[in-house]
């Protein structure tokens, strides 16, 4: 049993080595994009459509409606990054049905490259809405003592999301193993059942988070603004 992907060694040259992490991380981004591709080449506005123009519609829309519930005023702005984090966590531990597939969640590396480009996101979002001396501001509310503290949260946010979502994959991953030592033929539908739930969970809970944080950083939340008003 493996704790993380990063462990299993595919090829490697000398220093240079291509573990499963880095492989299934190519994969789905290969698959994402080759999928993209199919579902949209077709599109059209006639009244019937093909299936895989209603499901893009339907998660499309449903990306949109959460962004818009967490209160940004123009949801379509932050679609194409946040709907991205989420079909990107989503795929890799729907795949899992697959028996000798191990998601990339699972590695610390790869939750941690997810976090910093919500790192990476919030300031950028945040300066387009505020411009940078109006984001440089919000550090210092609501007094200049709270400076240190602001920079310490922003910071804490990527450490939390990374690690919340490795720990969460891990664990799942450790339990469903003990299980299927000790009770082989009764469990593993049900845990791969519930490791499916939790997996759409994290991804959920995942592109949820790094929107409020987009929200909280470039104040146009509707709930933000209600409040300072």
């Amino acid at each position: 049993m493996h704790l993380s992907t990063d462990e299993i060694i595919l090829l490697q040259y000398g220093a240079i080595k291509l573990n499963a992490t880095i492989a299934t991380t190519w994969l789905l981004m290969i698959l994402l994009v080759a999928g993209a591709k199919h579902v949209t080449r077709n599109l059209g506005n006639e009244v019937r459509i093909t299936r895989w123009q209603s499901l893009l519609e339907i998660i499309v829309i449903g990306i949109r409606n959460q962004i818009g519930e967490v209160g940004l005023r123009q949801p379509e702005k932050y679609l194409g990054f946040v709907g991205t984090l989420f079909l990107f966590i989503a795929t890799a531990n729907l795949l899992t049905v697959f028996p000798v597939y191990e998601p990339p969640t699972g590695s610390l590396s790869t939750t941690t490259a997810l976090a910093l480009l919500v790192f990476v996101a919030v300031p950028f979002y945040a300066i387009r809405e505020r411009g940078l001396p109006g984001y440089l501001k919000t550090f210092a509310e609501p007094t200049l003592i709270m400076l240190p503290f602001n920079i310490i949260s922003e910071l804490s946010h990527t450490l939390a999301l990374a690690v919340r979502l490795f720990g969460n994959m891990m664990s799942g991953t450790m339990i469903l193993a003990i299980l299927l030592i000790v009770t082989p033929f009764i469990f593993p539908m049900l845990m791969n059942m519930l490791g499916l739930l939790t997996g759409m969970v994290q991804a959920y809970i995942f592109s949820v988070l790094a929107t409020v944080f987009i929200a909280a950083a470039s104040g146009t939340s509707d709930t933000i603004n209600e409040d300072r008003g």
